[in-house]
């Protein structure tokens, strides 16, 4: 029992359940990650998968179904004993998610090893049936003995503070706080856990890392597509609850937050709540000024034409979900008081991109031009998520020639060489969740300050119904986003 890797053993789990199997969330990503790392033998021999499903399938037709899903993630492995050692781990189980009688035959379902107890369950689901499953996995006993079984929850947790708390005390009814792994995808993405160690690790850039030198620092998550016939959901969600209030504001707690005691889950966590609650709040007077929202209108993406938000197939009439967002905050700390961070995401905007891009101060004196310091390109710090994985720094450098002239250069800091490819985001939280790591996943406190910071401004859209501008599909978003910046030199930085 003193041996490291027999006491790791005795947490890893024996079965993964997966509710919703057939749906989105589970074809495009969960079920490639999983593969993934089969092929790369991470996952443990005895390790068995349920797919939860509402269709009514055997396990052959199960498998024929998982054949022809991962077949562009497979390719060469279909056919091979990689590929047959993934297959034979699944068990196939109709059910619904509102009857407890399907949770019975759940638990029948699952490996009965009396060494193994722990369950990993993942709600690959509706936030509006989350509920359901956490109440009828406590029914059946499920979520016995206490404390041993992990529960996996997708974004949006709560559509704002009261509901993100009555879901957090639903959950702390039947399973502690360490059973809980809030996934955010962005999180387990390369660059960003590579900004931990450009930041951390790196003695040129942590001096620089704040309000002396920093102006000011762009979040932008652009996507290219529509809604995807997703209206049922995001017609009631908004960019503001689907993508801001999460993925955005994670980003933003690593960019800003001090250097954590330890790379621990509690200590990084500990930071990213400090970077929280020092946002300074938003007062009513001040959403305008603050926050801006806005709506696709028909254009063309890619030289396609394409229709605006309100012709989508099932969007209420006169819907003002917004499909745009951007807002200012403050944060009101020692490192970066005074310094606005500008975060912006989107639908059908003109490219698929998230950036995070720092921008730093000009130099207090221009010598090199008989030009006003203003005009003059600032150095920035651009780390690209998608779809490029990089980090590059703008600086300058004297041009070729008689005259002290300066240009523009990118130090490229790609953290990828030309013949090695990025992880999947969810195959590292995959693997996390199946060897208890929380480091990447959210506290409930960091989803509860984050709502607070944004649900004065979800209050007020809520009273303020009459209109929302709109933004033609293709470009990169309304006008009226720019009066968010404090100075006339600030543009939005949309492209490395």
């Amino acid at each position: 029992m003193n041996d490291p890797k027999e006491r790791q053993s005795e947490n890893l789990p024996c079965s993964f359940v997966i509710f919703g199997a057939t749906g989105d969330l589970a074809s495009s990503k969960l079920l490639p990650a999983l593969f993934h790392l089969e092929v790369a033998t991470r996952l443990a021999e005895n390790l068995t998968i349920v797919a939860f499903s509402r269709r009514d399938w055997t396990l052959d037709s199960w498998r024929e179904h998982l054949r022809t899903m991962l077949a562009d993630e497979a390719k060469d492995k279909l056919e091979g004993s990689v590929f047959e050692r993934f297959l034979a781990r699944f068990r196939y189980q109709q059910g619904d998610l509102n009857d407890v009688e399907s949770y019975r035959a759940l638990a029948a379902n699952l490996p009965t090893e009396s060494a193994c107890s722990r369950t990993v369950f993942y709600l690959a689901i509706k936030p509006a049936d989350f509920t359901a499953v956490i109440q009828n996995l406590e029914a059946v006993k499920l979520n016995q003995p206490r404390g041993m079984s992990r529960v996996v929850i997708e974004k949006p947790f709560g559509e704002d503070l009261e509901s993100a708390q009555v879901l957090n005390r639903l959950l702390h009814q039947y399973f502690d706080e360490e059973q809980v792994y809030r996934i955010d995808h962005f999180l387990g993405k390369e660059t960003v856990q590579n900004l931990l160690v450009f930041r951390f690790a790196n003695t040129l850039i942590e001096p620089l890392w704040n309000r002396n030198f920093i102006d000011h620092v762009q979040i932008t998550v652009a996507e290219s597509i529509g809604i995807e016939k997703r209206a049922d959901y995001y017609d009631r969600a908004g960019a503001l609850r689907d993508m801001l209030q999460n993925h955005l504001m994670q980003l933003m707690t690593v960019v800003a937050m001090e250097p954590p005691a330890a790379l621990e889950a509690d200590a990084l966590r500990d930071e990213k709540v400090k970077v929280l609650r020092s946002i300074r709040p938003i007062a009513k007077r001040a959403i305008h000024a603050h926050a801006v929202r806005a709506q696709y209108a028909p254009g063309n993406i890619d030289g396609q034409a394409v229709v605006g938000y309100q012709q989508e197939e099932n969007v209420e009439a006169n819907s003002l979900t917004e499909t745009f967002v951007a807002v200012k905050f403050y944060i009101d700390n020692w490192r970066w008081r005074g310094v606005p961070f500008y975060l912006r995401t989107g639908k059908r905007l003109a490219k698929q991109t998230s950036l995070i891009a720092i921008r730093f101060r000009h130099p207090p004196q221009q010598l090199f031009r008989e030009t006003p310091l203003e005009s003059i390109a600032p150095n920035w710090v651009l780390l690209s998520i998608q779809p490029e994985k990089s980090m590059r720094l703008e600086i300058h450098v004297k041009q070729p020639g008689l005259d002290m002239d300066t240009r523009v250069m990118q130090l490229n800091a790609s953290f990828l060489k030309t013949d090695e490819q990025a992880l999947d985001a969810y195959e590292t939280l995959l693997l996390d969740v199946i060897e208890g790591d929380r480091s990447l996943f959210i506290r409930f406190d960091e989803v509860e300050w984050a709502w607070r910071v944004v649900d004065p401004i979800l209050k007020h859209w809520l009273v303020e119904r009459e209109f929302i501008p709109t933004y033609p599909a293709g470009s990169w978003g309304p006008a009226e986003a720019n009066r968010l910046f404090d100075s006339d030199d600030q543009i939005w930085r949309n492209e490395l």
